[in-house]
């Protein structure tokens, strides 16, 4: 089971942390990475990081903004989003599975978490 938390309300160039915890099985066993979907838009994978943390994805539309980073002693990913636009906003879930941009190789889903930019 995947666990996403800490979406919420921010103001335009403001940051969020959002944190992604496993609970039965070990995070390290698969890529995992961020997807979001915002309303009437297919699914944008944003991010992902391999398993063995050698390779890392960003989208363009995050890349130099967005973090990812594996926190194994809490068998858990993070994704530190800074310089938020208010096009960031929409729900993020985290998902393990296949290394790459693909949220269709993704085998795990969690819950979403709504992060919403104000400008």
């Amino acid at each position: 089971q995947l666990q996403a938390s800490g979406g919420g309300l921010v103001q335009a160039g403001g940051s969020l942390r959002l944190s992604c915890a496993a609970s039965g099985f070990a995070l390290d066993d698969y890529a995992i990475g961020w997807v979001r979907q915002a309303p009437g838009k297919g699914r944008e994978g944003v991010s992902c990081i391999s398993s063995t943390d050698t390779s890392i994805y960003y989208a363009n539309s995050v890349k130099g903004r967005f973090t990812i980073s594996n926190e194994n002693a809490k068998n858990s990913v993070s994704l530190q989003m800074n310089r938020l636009k208010p096009e960031d906003t929409t729900v993020y879930y985290c998902a393990a599975g296949a290394y790459g941009s693909n949220p269709n190789r993704y085998y795990y889903w969690g819950q979403g978490t709504q992060v919403t930019v104000s400008s």
